[in-house]
């Protein structure tokens, strides 16, 4: 069990499933936080509106409730990725939604009364050697360059073999089960259905079939992401691609200022294979990266929720970070599918002929990057006049992912080579070869 489902107040009632033929104004399949979010913001501008919401097991059962708890004004195009394909000035209006959308996050949930132990600390990414010195004074000049983002270089000696850190204060740490739990409570306080136990099986113009009825809808809105993966339709949309983590036991005050992380702090370093940790509420270390491998035909099993060698890399990255945590204790392994589309590029849709919307490909991004997507989606869906709807990733459509055996070979060649880049880095000090000529592959 995830230190987040483990954490947060005993478990509610299950939601009934959908049975028989129903009907509402809109129809959401997903019940994590893309389907919340776009519920929640369609009952708060259309008072009235009917809206079932479609899970298949339980709210924030899926990335929503499993992930590291940034909400980071993290998009997954950087800033100059977004100007190659759309432009500077769309380029610098993303950032500057994305910098938007961690506050209006920390809006809602102070006035909505959700207590999710939102801090908004920011980021500290550590400078470790000279090829990471690199990528950070790569960052730190787009960041200048853009004028958007107020990313600063402070010393931090917390972390081993590094004497720098990139301070980006974007960033809040959150509980991300307590924001799926609060936020599911208030859509229903709204007037929102939610349906738990109701796989969706089909969707078209109008209708969702479910494994035991169906809803009609005169809007439908897709927000599955990594698990699009196991309905036909849409099985090559997105890669699911597994992220696991630990979380250690609760640690002393004194730990924490000996390493310089405070509460509201995330944190992690410029390394090619992504990791990424918080300080929680509750004084422990919770801390992911990627490394699991990809699976045949992009298959999605809670078995693969667990890997010991994944596992065993987090703890020796946390330990090479911080020596002071060897000896502490892991109380919790857990791990889950994030949604990679072929671009890197998240994208949300709305299609005016089917009246089918669609949200996603986030990339890890999406305790914030919901957010945005959920007003965006209330906008196009309610005919309103937002500059929201105007922003570059709508009606971006990423390509679908090869067939296999090519995106086996090339999802975990990449992901052998990635790790090969940060080893190559070690040894030389210099930016990695590999890592440039993967780049296009990773989404550079």
């Amino acid at each position: 069990m995830s230190l987040w489902h483990d954490t947060v107040e005993a478990s509610v009632p299950a939601r009934p499933a959908v049975t028989g033929e129903l009907a509402a104004d809109v129809a959401i399949v997903g019940g994590g936080l893309t389907g919340l979010w776009t519920a929640y913001y369609l009952l708060q501008a259309r008072p009235g509106l009917s809206v079932r919401v479609l899970e298949r097991e339980q709210v924030g059962f899926g990335a929503s409730g499993r992930n590291g708890g940034w909400c980071s004004a993290l998009f997954p195009a950087s800033a100059s990725a977004l100007e190659r394909r759309h432009g500077r000035s769309a380029a610098i209006a993303m950032r500057q939604a994305m910098l938007d959308t961690v506050d209006e996050v920390g809006r809602v949930v102070e006035a909505e009364g959700i207590r999710c132990d939102f801090v908004k600390g920011g980021t500290l990414s550590f400078v470790r050697g000279r090829a990471q010195a690199k990528r950070a004074e790569a960052e730190l000049a787009e960041a200048a360059e853009y004028g958007v983002d107020r990313l600063e270089l402070v010393p931090h000696r917390g972390a081993t073999r590094a004497i720098r850190a990139v301070h980006d204060p974007a960033t809040a740490r959150l509980h991300p089960m307590k924001l799926v739990r609060g936020l599911a409570e208030r859509v229903e306080r709204l007037g929102g259905v939610i349906h738990e136990g109701t796989e969706a099986l089909e969707w078209q113009p109008g209708l969702v079939r479910t494994a035991e009825g169906s809803v009609a809808a005169d809007q439908i809105v897709i927000g599955l992401e990594g698990y699009r993966a196991r309905v036909p339709q849409t099985e090559r949309d997105a890669l699911p691609l597994y992220s696991l983590m630990i979380a250690t036991e609760p640690l002393p005050d004194a730990f924490w200022d000996e390493i310089g992380i405070e509460h509201g702090h995330t944190f992690g370093d410029f390394r090619h294979l992504l990791v990424y940790g918080q300080r929680t509420a509750d004084n422990r270390f919770a801390f992911g990266g990627r490394g699991a491998r990809y699976h045949w035909g992009s298959r999605i099993d809670p078995a693969f929720d667990r890997d010991d060698r994944v596992f065993r890399h987090l703890r020796h990255a946390l330990e090479d970070l911080f020596p002071a945590v060897k000896g502490a204790e892991i109380t919790h392994r857990w791990g889950g599918p994030l949604g990679v589309p072929r671009d890197w590029h998240a994208s949300v849709r709305f299609d005016r002929d089917s009246r089918i919307a669609t949200a996603g490909g986030y990339v890890g991004d999406g305790v914030s990057t919901t957010n945005i997507a959920g007003r965006t989606l209330a906008a196009l869906l309610t005919d309103a006049e937002d500059p929201l709807t105007r922003l570059p990733w709508v009606d971006h459509r990423s390509p679908r992912w090869e067939p296999e055996p090519w995106r086996f070979i090339g999802a975990n060649g990449g992901l052998v080579a990635t790790a090969l880049a940060d080893a190559e880095e070690r040894l030389t000090g210099r930016p990695s070869l590999i890592a440039r000529a993967i780049a296009p592959l990773t989404g550079g």
